[in-house]
């Protein structure tokens, strides 16, 4: 008898595959996705500790369901990823109706936990080692992912997908629970990346992300040779039937000169680097321990500059950071100006327990002074996307095309003409009058209009002279 899965997801790429793979596995065990939680057999959450609103939106969602499960106790309710691998036990304290925690390096036993809780084995937990708590080795098995099961049905679109390269990171900045929650730094081997990708490519996907928490710092070593994520790239670019590469999120101290060298030479990689700056000030930068100085990231935008002088950059920053003081929001302010990213993701600082910026420094900046700078960054950073998409307007692009877009997907149009979305290779939204049958096609778009977030086009088309037959 087929069984029914709701699964709710949020957070960052990473949460996004490890869903798609939850997924593939519960496939084999009779599960069928459903969109309605109260009809779902079993309901999981795979959750973020990245900030206190993703955390807060769980525990809503969880709240909601309390009288579901007082009715239906035989719905399995679970609790998957970050937030249950750093809250644990206190997940059952808030919600003692939940049935299972699973952390991120644990979620092969998802199965097996949800049929125990089905037998009647309630409140249970698995969650991976504490980085503290043996040899190394064995704290980096108890954050091994399971094997890459993969399910279509869960990936952004059918023609892209995520591909994990790498788990956990040891760059312990003062406001970041990541290395706790998915432990030390491992790359994968590349033979398995490379299959895993070989898979995808069967499957019909045209582009591939590959995915690490500071995915340019990749490296496996084998005793007789070291991988990193050049050589892997170039391994990549070989797969038939993959036509872009890319790879999320990079870390500035590890882009190296043969990183972008590759880029440049290899036509599959997209020429995108989102690369997080998250303060322009390098007292900020020391505070938050992010292991460089403004001066170290302005060498490393100039050399992308020189290498890929084309390249589209995107960064992170996090605003009203420990102390910040005025003047050290407008050198950040400053350094935005000055490198004019494709786009900015622009975050309010909130102290995250467990983190050494929390035990160690008083979140002492008002949240309205926090509003105000994000704002304010904000509002630059548009502008700076609205100006320099201007570069693109009477130009063709190749795009990816995706789907409908979202606005066309908001209003449930349905019509023979669609607005369609899809991206460049420097990652770009357009959009354009097209239709279904265009999803998954790589095609030229003639720009004519734009706004700070996406470009706007029209699918140019070959006309093509009628064959003039003479009859003999």
């Amino acid at each position: 008898m087929t069984k029914r899965l709701y699964i709710e997801t949020v957070g960052c790429q990473m949460n996004v595959l490890d869903s798609e793979m939850v997924v593939a596995s519960l496939r084999q065990h009779g599960y069928e996705l459903t969109s309605d939680p109260l009809q779902a057999d079993a309901i999981l959450f795979n959750t973020c500790s990245v900030r206190q609103h993703a955390e807060d939106k769980i525990y809503s969602a969880l709240g909601k369901l309390r009288g579901t499960k007082r009715q239906h106790p035989e719905k399995i309710i679970g609790v998957l990823g970050c937030m249950a691998q750093k809250d644990q036990q206190l997940i059952f304290e808030r919600a003692p109706y939940v049935d299972l925690i699973v952390g991120p390096g644990q979620l092969h036993k998802v199965p097996e936990l949800i049929e125990r809780a089905a037998k009647g084995e309630r409140r249970q937990a698995a969650v991976s080692l504490d980085r503290t708590d043996g040899p190394l080795p064995e704290i980096k098995r108890s954050h091994e992912t399971f094997d890459p099961l993969r399910d279509p049905t869960m990936r952004p679109t059918p023609f892209q997908a995520y591909l994990r390269i790498q788990i956990g990171c040891d760059k312990f900045c003062t406001y970041c629970v990541v290395p706790m929650t998915r432990g030390p730094e491992q790359g994968r081997p590349p033979e398995q990346i490379l299959d895993e990708a070989r898979v995808l490519a069967d499957q019909g996907c045209l582009e591939i992300t590959l995915l690490g928490q500071t995915v340019n710092s990749y490296r496996y070593s084998d005793g007789a040779r070291t991988t990193r994520l050049s050589d892997l790239l170039r391994m990549l670019h070989d797969v038939p039937g993959i036509r872009r590469l890319k790879f999320v999120t990079n870390y500035p101290k590890d882009m190296s000169d043969e990183l972008l060298e590759t880029v440049r030479e290899l036509p599959k990689c997209s020429p995108y680097l989102h690369v997080p700056l998250q303060s322009g000030s390098t007292a900020v930068l020391e505070r938050m321990k992010r292991g460089y100085t403004a001066d170290d990231y302005r060498r490393m935008m100039e050399r992308i500059r020189e290498k890929l002088p084309e390249a589209a950059v995107s960064s992170d920053f996090i605003v009203g950071f420990c102390g910040e003081t005025e003047d050290e929001f407008q050198q950040t302010v400053r350094a935005v100006a000055e490198y004019r990213f494709k786009n900015s993701f622009i975050f309010k600082y909130s102290e995250r327990p467990g983190t050494k910026a929390m035990q160690r420094l008083p979140d002492d900046v008002p949240y309205a002074v926090k509003q105000r700078r994000n704002n304010e960054l904000l509002q630059l950073q548009n502008q700076i996307s609205e100006e320099d998409n201007q570069q693109f307007l009477g130009r063709s692009v190749e795009v990816l095309v995706e789907g409908p877009s979202k606005a066309a997907q908001r209003r449930g149009d349905t019509g023979p003409v669609l607005q369609m979305m899809g991206r460049t290779h420097c990652d770009r939204i357009v959009v354009f009058d097209g239709t279904l049958r265009q999803a998954g096609q790589l095609l030229n778009v003639a720009i004519y209009d734009l706004t700070a977030h996406t470009l706007l086009g029209a699918v140019q088309t070959h006309h093509v002279a009628p064959a003039v037959v003479q009859l003999l």
